[in-house]
C-alpha cells in the first residue's frame, strides 16, 4: 500500500518503515486529558498519522493555559470551548486523514469501558491519581498498554505499563496520595518545555507500541528536571516490584470496580458540590493553607481550609472532603479540586 507523502521522512526511519506506518494508521489511541502534556501528545500523534485519536477532557480553555498548551489560542478562550473540542478542530486542520473523536467528559470507572473500547494504547494527560488508577485498572484488566506521565514545575516523569510484562502504576504508588500532599501546576507552577519533553517521550512510546515495535518500548521510569539539568532512570523489573500489588498480582481492580476512589455530589438547593476523595484520605490543612495563599484569600481553622479561587469558594476538611460553592456542576468542582488540592 502506498504511504501518504506527508509521512515520507518518518517512513525513512528504520525503526518504523512503511509497514510500521500502515499499522500506525490502523491504530486507535485514547488520550485522557488534553492540557499541557495531552495537547503536545495529541499534536505529535496526529502529525505522525495515528488512525484514530479519542480525546477525553472535562475542562475548557482558559487564558492561563496558553503558555504551555500549544494546541489552543485566544479564539478558543474567547469562545469558551471545551479542550477536547478545540483540540479536535485544530488537529483536524493539521491532518484530515486522522479520525479524531472529542469527548468533553470526565473519565471515570463508569464510562471508561465505552470511551476506551478498541484502543491499542491509553495515554496519560490527566492531573490526578484517581483517574490514573482507573486507567491502570482498565489497562490491566483488558491487557491494553498505557503510558503514565506527569509534570510540575520544571520536573517531569514517564513510565510505560505493559500488562503482564512490566510493573503497573499501583506497584509504585500503592495508595492514592492524601489530598493536598502532592504539588500541582496550579500551586507550584509549570514551565512549558518540560511538558513538551515528557509528551515527546510519551508519544514516541505510543508510536512504538502502535506500529508493532513494542519490544522497543521503555522498561524504565524516566524523570527529568530541566531547571537543574538532571535526569534519572529506574529499571522497572516486574519482580519484586509487583509483589503484593492488588492490581498486578491479585487482579483486584478496586478503582475500576468503584470500591476505592472518590465521587462528586451536587448539594440540593445550595449551588454547591461536595467532593469525596475516597476512603482513607486526609488533608494536611497547614500545608494546604500555605500552598493556596498564592491563589487569593485563605482562611484556616482546626477543621478546614477555605479559599476563594476562580470565582468559587472551596472548603477542604481535615478528612480530605471538600465543598465547592458557586457551581452545581460536578465536573467543574472536581476540576478545581484536582488542580488546586490534588489527589
Amino acid at each position: 500500500m502506498a504511504v501518504d507523502e506527508r509521512y515520507a521522512r518518518q517512513v525513512l526511519f528504520r525503526g518504523l518503515g512503511a509497514a510500521g506506518q500502515e499499522r500506525l494508521a490502523a491504530a486507535h489511541a485514547v488520550l485522557v486529558g488534553c492540557g499541557a502534556l495531552g495537547s503536545h501528545v495529541a499534536d505529535l500523534l496526529v502529525r505522525a498519522g495515528v488512525g484514530t485519536l479519542t480525546i477525553v477532557d472535562r475542562d475548557f480553555v482558559e487564558i492561563s493555559n496558553l503558555h504551555r498548551q500549544t494546541l489552543f489560542d485566544e479564539a478558543d478562550v474567547a469562545q469558551g470551548l471545551p479542550k477536547a473540542v478545540a483540540a479536535a478542530r485544530h488537529l483536524q486542520a493539521i491532518n484530515p486523514l486522522v479520525r479524531i473523536d472529542p469527548q468533553p467528559v470526565h473519565l471515570d470507572a463508569g464510562n471508561i469501558e465505552g470511551l476506551a473500547a478498541g484502543a491499542g494504547i491509553l495515554l496519560d494527560g490527566t492531573d490526578n491519581f484517581e483517574t490514573r488508577f482507573v486507567v491502570n485498572d482498565y489497562a490491566l484488566k483488558r491487557g491494553v498498554p498505557w503510558v503514565y506521565a506527569a509534570c510540575v514545575g520544571s520536573y517531569g516523569l514517564t513510565m510505560t505499563v505493559l500488562p503482564g510484562e512490566t510493573p503497573c502504576l499501583r506497584c509504585l504508588v500503592r495508595a492514592q496520595p492524601p489530598p493536598g500532599s502532592v504539588e500541582t501546576c496550579d500551586t507550584a507552577g509549570v514551565i512549558g518545555p518540560v511538558a513538551a519533553v515528557i509528551a515527546s517521550i510519551e508519544a514516541t512510546e505510543a508510536m512504538k507500541i502502535l506500529s508493532g515495535a513494542a519490544a522497543a518500548a521503555s522498561r524504565d521510569l524516566f524523570a527529568i528536571d530541566l531547571w537543574d539539568n538532571t535526569t534519572q532512570r529506574m529499571r522497572l523489573d516486574r519482580d519484586p516490584i509487583a509483589a503484593g500489588c492488588p492490581a498486578c498480582e491479585r487482579g483486584d481492580y478496586e478503582y475500576l470496580d468503584r470500591r476505592l476512589g472518590g465521587r462528586a455530589t451536587t448539594l440540593c438547593g445550595r449551588n454547591a458540590v461536595q467532593i469525596h476523595p475516597g476512603a482513607g484520605a486526609g488533608a494536611d490543612l497547614a500545608a494546604l493553607e500555605a500552598r493556596l495563599r498564592a491563589t487569593g484569600p485563605v482562611v484556616r481553622n482546626p477543621f478546614l481550609v477555605r479559599a476563594e479561587i476562580e470565582g468559587l469558594t472551596i472548603a477542604v476538611f481535615a478528612d480530605g472532603r471538600a465543598i465547592v460553592t458557586g457551581t452545581d456542576d460536578p465536573a467543574r468542582a472536581r476540576s478545581l479540586y484536582d488542580r488546586y488540592v490534588g489527589s
